[in-house]
């Protein structure tokens, strides 16, 4: 289980230290990719097949699905992660998230988010903004 905000420097090699607390649900390996907001996404590889499965199921003759696996597929990359528990995140995934010098790595319950930490800082500012918290309701939790 992923939760919590954490803020770790990137180096000039592109290495990012995964947090401690998360190191175990990745060691067997993980997936980095293309998020939906202008970030990345980390998943363990049972939730990167679960994700994959889901995906594979849905008609490949439907175009708005094709773009949706080209999104997730063509920007992701298996990666392992070191003896001190980093990771190397590709030049082109930091450009796409504006990750340089530092990043925030976000729990999601069962993925990671990765953030640059300006738009963790824009993203999280408007979800504490509290002035339409009745947009919740319509979740149905």
């Amino acid at each position: 289980m992923f939760l919590g905000e954490y803020t770790h420097s990137i180096d000039d090699k592109g290495r990012l230290t995964i947090p401690a607390k998360f190191r175990g649900d990745l060691a067997a390996g993980l997936v980095l990719t293309r998020g939906f907001d202008q970030n990345l996404m980390i998943y363990p590889l049972t939730g990167w097949q679960t994700l994959a499965e889901r995906i594979q199921e849905k008609p490949v003759a439907d175009k708005l699905m094709r773009e949706f696996r080209r999104r997730v597929f063509s920007g992701a990359t298996d990666l392992s992660p070191d003896r001190q528990g980093r990771i190397i995140v590709p030049p082109f995934l930091r450009e796409f998230a504006g990750i340089d010098g530092e990043a925030v790595v976000v729990g999601m319950f069962d993925y990671l988010e990765l953030w640059s930490v300006e738009r963790w800082e824009a993203q999280r500012t408007s979800i504490e903004d509290g002035s339409d918290d009745m947009r919740w309701q319509d979740l149905g939790i």
